[in-house]
């Protein structure tokens, strides 16, 4: 990113510090649901079913609240959680 540069209209500053706050939110909120869907995948590319089983939730909460607070569509969270659930569910079988 280049200079950050703040404007001089005082409704344009705010909008500055407010995009701030919900860009942090946003990479945190990826980052997290991501960190637990990793792990999910991994426990399963490793062949270890209990271990898939016992993230799943984790993944599922940490995907629910990403989309709870916009940073992803409902529709999106419901199509990861659904994929997880199937992948876990087949080593299992």
């Amino acid at each position: 990113m280049g200079v950050s540069i703040l404007p001089n209209i005082k409704a344009s500053v705010k909008s500055v510090k407010k995009d701030a706050k919900r860009r942090a939110r946003n990479v945190f909120e990826k980052d997290r649901f991501k960190k637990a869907q990793k792990q999910v995948l991994a426990a399963i590319a490793s062949g270890d079913a209990e271990k898939a089983k016992e993230l799943l939730p984790a993944a599922h909460k940490a995907i629910d609240q990403a989309a709870a607070n916009n940073t992803i569509h409902k529709n999106n969270a419901a199509r990861k959680k659904s994929k997880l659930t199937l992948k876990v569910n087949a080593l299992s079988a």
